[in-house]
Parts: C-alpha cells; structure tokens; sequence
C-alpha cells in the first residue's frame, strides 16, 4: 500500500474593491500541501519491533484510516445536527449565553417577512457572508411582497466590508422607461451585479428557495394581505393573488407565481452580471408588443460618499438617491452649536409618496450590507406580466428623485478594529433624509450621555410604536462581536439571528 497520500489544497478568496481594473491579473493562489502520511515504526536501541506479513499490515492500515473516517463523520453529523448548524471550517462557537429579544452574538438578517429574514439566516449556517443573505433575502422579498418590491423593483445598496474597510455603494442610476408608465426592471442585474464583486455562495444557490416559493407556494403574511385588501378591485393582481370570486387573498392564503419561478430558474443559469436580466427583458418585450428591446439598465458599484464626523465616518450612497442630501442635512447639524435630538415620529406620520422595502444583514466582524428596493406605489404600475408573473413598477424616467434611498453606515473609528458600526435604512419615508438625520442624532445623543462617568448604562431609547405603519426605520448596531437590532418605530420588521 502506497502510504503517502495526494495534498489537499486550500485557496485564498480574493476581494473585489471599487478601483479595481477589470483587467488586472487575479492575486496568486495561495496553496499550501496538507499530507496525510502514514509511517512505519523505525528499529531503535533497546526496541523490539515485530514486523508483520505485507497482507496484515495493509489490512490494519486500512482498518486504522476506516477508524479515523468514522470518527470525523460522527462529529460532522452531530455538528449538522446542533442548534447552531454546520459552517464549516469559518463556524462560530456555540454560545453558551442567552441574549435578549434583538441581540445576537455572530449575525443578524432583518426583512420585512419572517419567511425571507430565515433564509437569509439559512444562507448565513451554509457559509454565505452578509451579501449572501442580503441578496438572497432581496429575491424572496420579490416573490412574497409583490406590493413593495419585486423584479421589477430599483434597488440601492451600501455595503461595508469590515476585511478592507472599504464601503461600496449599489446604484441603479437614473429610473428608465421600459414603455408609457412603466418602469425598466433593474432588479436582478443590480443584485448580480453585487453578488458577483462580493458573494460568496454560488448565485443559483440564492435562487433555489425564492423559486421554490413561487413554484410550490407561501403563505399571505400580514403585509401583503393589508396590501391587497387596500387594493381591492384593481385590475392586474387577479388571478395570481385573488379567490376564485375575485375576491383578495387574506391573511393565511396560499399564493403561487409559477411563472416567475420559471424566470428564477433561467436566471440562475445567467453566467454574468451583463447576462442577468436578459430572459426576463425578452418576456417582456414579447408581453408588451415592442418592436425592440430598451437600452439595458446600468446598475453600477461606486465608492460610497463619506463625511469625516468627530464619532467616526459616516458613509451612504450617492445621487441621484437621497444620500447627498442626507450628508448636507447632517454638515449643518454638526456646524450648528446647539443641534437638540427631538422626536423623529412626526417625520413618519407624513402621507407615504413611495411603497419600499427595506432589509439589513450584519455580522459580528462589522461587515454590513443595507438594501432598499421601491415599485413606488403599491403593487407598482398594477400590469402583471402574464409570461412572467412580474408586476411592474412607475418609476419612470420623469419619477421625482429617489427620496427613499437613503442607507448610511457610521463607523465609529477607523483606527479602532472593535469601534461600533451602526447601520441606518429606511423603508416607505417621505421626507427619509431628515428622517434618518434625525435619528442619527438622536443615537449620538444616547450614546454620548451613556460614556459620561457615573451613569448607569441603560439601552438605548426606541420610539413609541402606536403610529407604526409601513414607515419605519431599521437600526442595526454591532457592539463587543454582538448585532442590537431594533426600529423606529419599534417593532417594524422580523429579526433573525444565528
């Protein structure tokens, strides 16, 4: 028996960062051997070795690695089979300590909907990192909230990287037309797009499940029932998501989009950012009766806009979203002597000029990714593409700026690897800019009177929850290797950690 085994190798991943040639030669591999030998006894003074037949020794080598395989087994099943699921090689440890509602020790996934936040959380135990989650999460938004986003929605992103400490932000450009009233779908070429510089997991891994959801059906949450009962009698969500009667679907009900789940599998099969979108754009050329097909939508990965604060960076998207004037909002704040934190409620209570979806995934290293998503107003446009169950949305080329698209990150020393990290995004705000100032403030404010001597930390103040509606605000704070998530108004969105 040949004892000497072949080397294992193991790889380096490489991180993509804005600035980056496309043409640049990828950084070498970083390969290492990890043999696995097995060696015979050497005769020594004073040692007896008994030599054994050539048959017998194989046969107890074999019995030996046979051992030693089961062994491993046994371990990785009950890893599998623990609490905590199975991460590999990357896995935390398990926590022996208890937390409270909102606090979680290695990540966090925060969505609208309970059944999108446990799949960005599944993402998470399979090895995915927050980008991952946060995109995998984004495409099961777009099958069980059609009111808020979907494939035809225009997302915006931040994402920080807590490796470089670099922070990129996710821009869908100017809105486009894709015929009167409708707005060009920018969906899946952004989330590819973002996917492809910083994910990990393979892309028709993040597919399967919002597919499946399609395919075989979810349940009506809260949300999407509220939604359709508002829109009750409009033309377009029937059949998909009406009774046979033609009434809406309730609370409870069962919803299928096999169309969009045969969409969701050609997209999996979508080798490049530049491809991605491209069996959906067909489907609905053919639907809407065009001549040719619009200009491809551009969505692009730019440096976040940033703003040196004395608590640390601050960085959010830049124009056309609202992040520019979010970063004026604050410079004035800063600058003035006396900037007094008040109730941020009365920016929330406005009548909503855009329907959103707002998700937040973080993990105990401070890498963070923010994305928001619009169809701007409810159930979008109405027309349902019937080939491809894609309802979609009016932000069209003449649509107002992009006041909604606002998410900051602010962290808190650059110098400091543990400083806190503090996420901010908003979901359905009118006036999101001076909402989120607002808030920003307000958590300086607590933060500053909990580092003054003699004071009894307390947990940092959420707003009232009696005027929550779907405007709200989602607050992910990364403190000592923990994830604080809360909302304002408290209570918004369903949390899930591991």
């Amino acid at each position: 028996m040949d004892t000497t085994t072949e080397a294992v190798l193991y790889h380096k991943l490489q991180l993509w960062e804005p600035g980056m040639e496309s043409g640049e030669e990828e950084e070498e591999e970083t390969a290492e051997p990890l043999v696995l030998s097995l060696r015979r006894s050497r005769s020594t003074p004073g040692n007896k070795v008994i030599w054994l037949p050539g048959a017998w020794a194989r046969l107890l080598a074999s019995l030996l690695l046979l051992a030693v395989s089961g062994s491993l087994a046994l371990r990785q099943l009950h890893r599998r089979d623990s609490p905590e699921g199975n991460l590999g090689s990357a896995a935390p440890p398990a926590s022996r300590h208890s937390h409270h509602p909102g606090v979680y020790h290695h990540g966090a996934v925060i969505s609208p909907a309970a059944t999108c936040s446990q799949l960005g959380q599944e993402l998470l135990v399979a090895g995915g990192n927050v980008v991952d989650a946060g995109v995998g999460a984004a495409l099961c938004l777009a099958v069980v909230h059609p009111h808020a986003t979907g494939l035809g929605a225009t997302f915006w992103g931040l994402f920080y990287n807590s490796s470089s400490g670099n922070s990129t932000a996710l821009t869908a450009g100017p809105a486009q037309t894709l015929a009167p009233g409708l707005g060009l779908p920018t969906a899946l070429p952004a989330l590819h797009l973002l996917h492809t510089h910083f994910g990990r997991l393979p892309w028709p891994h993040l597919l399967a499940k919002p597919a499946m959801l399609a395919q075989k059906g979810f349940e009506v949450d809260v949300p999407l029932a509220r939604a359709l009962l508002a829109a009750q009698g409009r033309k377009g969500l029937c059949p998909l998501f009406c009774h046979t009667n033609g009434t809406p679907l309730g609370l409870g009900a069962r919803a299928t989009n096999p169309n969009l789940a045969a969409v969701l599998h050609q997209e999996a099969l979508a080798s490049s950012s530049d491809l991605a979108g491209d069996a959906l754009l067909r489907l609905l050329v053919r639907d809407l009766g065009l001549e040719e097909p619009p200009a491809q939508p551009t969505p692009s990965l730019e440096p976040a806009l940033q703003l040196p604060m004395p608590q640390g960076v601050l960085f959010t998207t830049p124009g056309p979203s609202a992040g520019p004037e979010l970063l004026e909002l604050l410079q004035s704040a800063l600058h003035s002597r006396t900037p007094s934190p008040t109730s941020c409620l009365s920016l929330l209570q406005t009548a909503m000029t855009s329907v959103n979806s707002a998700l937040a995934t973080v993990d105990s290293s401070g890498s963070m990714l923010l994305l928001t998503s619009s169809i701007n107003s409810s159930f979008g446009s109405g027309h349902l593409s019937p080939s491809t169950g894609v309802l979609l949305s009016n932000l069209v080329a003449r649509s107002a700026p992009s006041t909604w698209a606002c998410p900051l990150i602010l962290r808190g020393s650059v110098d400091d690897t543990e400083a806190d990290m503090l996420g901010l995004v908003a979901s359905g705000i009118p006036r999101g800019a001076k909402a989120m100032t607002c808030t920003l403030l307000n958590h300086l404010a607590a933060s500053q009177i909990q580092q003054q001597p003699h004071h009894q930390a307390q947990q940092r103040p959420t707003e009232s929850p009696e005027v929550y509606g779907q405007e709200n605000l989602l607050q992910v704070v990364v403190h000592a290797e923990h994830a604080h998530v809360s909302s304002v108004p408290s209570g918004c969105c369903p949390f899930q950690g591991y």
